[in-house]
């Protein structure tokens, strides 16, 4: 399917609005995103994830690193700890993702 600017169909999060922190892990190497829509960060920062993308793009997650938000690929973070067990199960639609301009 055509997913426009979006990298999946479908995500996980903690709560209907993926607001809540799924975890927290610290990064294993340096990381510099593509574009905007990625967050960037250096080997043993602290990242928050808030949710997970699944179907397509299973590899990307979407967490804050300081005040910047944006996409990182999952394997380049060693989880320390989980704030929620729970995963909804939810679309990627416009509504509920965040933007970047």
């Amino acid at each position: 399917p055509d997913l426009g600017r979006r990298f999946a169909e479908r995500k996980r999060c903690a709560d209907l609005e993926c607001s809540m922190l799924m975890c927290r892990g610290k990064a294993m190497r340096d990381f510099k995103g593509p574009d905007c829509r990625f967050v960037n960060f250096k080997k043993g920062e602290a990242v928050y994830v808030y949710y997970k993308l699944i179907g397509e793009s299973t590899e990307l997650w979407a967490g804050s690193v300081g005040s910047d938000f944006g996409y990182f690929p999952k394997d380049l973070l060693e989880i320390n700890h989980n704030y929620s067990n729970e995963e909804l199960e939810l679309p990627t639609d416009v509504s509920l993702t965040w933007v970047f301009f």
